[in-house]
């Protein structure tokens, strides 16, 4: 029952596809975002978003949570859309100057050094240009992604990431782990997500919440003292982006795991906050 379940979404998204090639850019996106804002919350729980929202903003209103939400599902559908063009934004010059990017002389200098870096961010919007920017640039890169539930869809998904996002993608969990120190060793940056749920990680605060979160980066950090370079994307209303690569952090020797994970959370939710809407809050991710 699953997989034909998985099966109508897959012929259901290969068909939306096809309509969205056929119009473009500019109205697949527009289409897309309005048809995720009015389905979107009967996939996803309402009660859940206004939940998370509560315990990340607690001085907002009812209000204020409803239009978050309602511009999330919007930039969720403009996402989902924009993965048709994923091609474009990786060879067409004219898709690739929709993406500002501050603080390019940065990535210069990661390229200039010998030493790899731990990439950090978040499923901003549009959150795939990130790690193929990093890869445009000339930095050998290794990026963690955590497969699709849907067995038609994630093969698909799996190709286009390694052909046109990053080529060097990494499965989530041990073995993961294991492969992205493998790729670290041999001189590869790694990218990876830290705002899901894993089952692997710790307790960490994250908007003063206990939230289980990863200790890869901060494992890295205490076995090869790298430094942590986070990364935040945001859409314009023009839905151009402004892809911004934050100066290194480097940490103490006196700092443990938990320290470096909470500090890190502390960065994410400070990109989290400058655009709530976004960011995904349909995760269970005080769970």
């Amino acid at each position: 029952m699953k997989n034909l379940k998985y099966l109508i979404q897959f012929l259901g998204i290969f068909f939306l596809f096809i309509i969205f090639k056929i119009l473009g850019l500019k109205y697949s996106i527009f289409l897309s975002g309005k048809f995720f804002r009015l389905v979107g919350p009967f996939f996803r729980s309402r009660d859940l978003c206004f939940k998370n929202l509560s315990k990340a903003f607690p001085n907002k209103d009812d209000d204020q949570k409803k239009r978050i939400i309602e511009k999330m599902w919007n930039n969720y559908g403009k996402i989902f859309a924009e993965y048709v063009f994923i091609e474009n934004f990786r060879n067409d010059k004219s898709f690739a100057n929709k993406i500002k990017i501050e603080n390019q002389e940065l990535l210069k200098k990661i390229k200039s050094k010998s030493k790899p870096v731990i990439f950090i961010s978040g499923h901003f919007n549009n959150f795939e240009l990130m790690a193929m920017q990093i890869e445009k640039s000339g930095i050998q890169l290794a990026a963690i992604y955590r497969p699709l539930n849907n067995i038609f869809l994630n093969p698909i998904m799996e190709k286009i990431r390694k052909k046109y996002i990053c080529k060097n993608q990494i499965k989530k969990g041990i073995s993961g782990t294991k492969m992205s120190l493998k790729h670290f060793k041999n001189g590869a940056s790694i990218a990876l997500m830290i705002d899901q749920r894993v089952s692997e990680g710790i307790k960490s605060k994250f908007f003063s919440q206990e939230a289980l979160t990863t200790t890869i980066p901060a494992q890295f950090v205490k076995k090869f003292n790298v430094e942590i370079v986070p990364v935040y994307i945001s859409r314009k209303e023009n839905n151009e982006f402004i892809l911004k690569f934050y100066e290194p952090i480097s940490f103490s020797k006196s700092e443990t795991i938990d320290d470096i994970t909470l500090r890190l959370n502390q960065v994410l939710e400070g990109m989290i906050g400058l655009n709530p809407d976004q960011w995904i809050w349909t995760h269970n991710r005080w769970k």
